[in-house]
């Protein structure tokens, strides 16, 4: 849903600011049914289009940012209906990681199972102070499957990830900042508040360079090392074709670092 759809969708993308919040709003814990994902994968590709979005925030709300996905409507899937349906299950998540624009996540209160898998799809985790997170898939005799297994295993290294994957336990805040699956602890009444001034600031910035650098980093990091350096010299590049690079060096020669007001 847009800032201008029904009010009985359950996530919205509201745009202020160059700013796009992805709202996830399915009370009483963002269960994420199949339903929600379609729409995840709509709004991501939305706010990678629209213009007035330069960044992006994922937020679930003061409470609770997703407790995982809808138990009672996977119960009823069998083998044959899960296999029609996974693949368009992670590329609702994968729409969310590939945003080309800079992501944070504001993670209140719970962030389990495809909550936290959602949270991984974002460039910058900030977490309130008591954020619950983990991927307790194994406990119902099954593993993530909206991108957990990868995405959490390039983010905490194989051993952190396998020792969450494998156990289903959840961590606190403070355990998942010690091992690299939140990047900022906060209170708990300041996580949007902090993650949307994070992505406001980088709104402001040369919207094609954050492009570059984000694919730079994500897709070098899926390839070996001649194929990302590849990248990186191609987009590096052809940055200096673009005004922002102009206005970039311009101003760091004549007013100093930092001072480059973007279009």
């Amino acid at each position: 849903m847009t800032d201008n759809e029904p009010s009985g969708a359950t996530a919205r993308l509201e745009v202020a600011d160059g700013v796009g919040t992805i709202r996830l709003d399915r009370p009483k814990m963002n269960a994420l049914d199949i339903a929600t994902q379609d729409l995840l994968r709509d709004l991501a590709e939305e706010a990678g289009r629209r213009a007035d979005v330069r960044a992006v925030v994922l937020y679930g709300g003061e409470k609770v940012f997703a407790a995982g996905a809808d138990i009672k409507e996977m119960r009823e899937m069998d083998h044959a209906a899960m296999v029609a349906r996974s693949r368009g299950l992670q590329e609702a998540f994968t729409a969310v990681a590939r945003i080309p624009k800079p992501v944070a996540a504001a993670v209140t209160g719970y962030a389990l199972g495809g909550g936290c898998e959602l949270a991984l799809c974002a460039d910058v985790r900030f977490a309130g102070a008591g954020a619950k997170l983990g991927q307790p898939e194994i406990l119902l005799g099954l593993i993530p499957g909206a991108g957990g297994t990868q995405r959490l295993s390039r983010l905490v290294g194989p051993a952190k990830a396998k020792d969450l994957i494998f156990t289903g336990r959840t961590v606190t805040a403070e355990e998942a900042a010690r091992i690299g699956l939140v990047d900022h602890v906060v209170p708990d009444t300041e996580v949007y508040e902090q993650a949307h001034a994070w992505a406001a600031r980088l709104a402001r910035g040369p919207a094609i360079a954050l492009r570059a650098a984000k694919e730079s980093v994500d897709f070098g990091l899926e390839s070996d090392i001649e194929t990302g350096l590849a990248i990186e010299r191609n987009w590096f590049a052809g940055l200096f074709a673009t005004e922002d690079r102009e206005i970039g060096m311009r101003s760091f020669v004549e007013e100093g670092p930092g001072k480059a007001e973007f279009r």
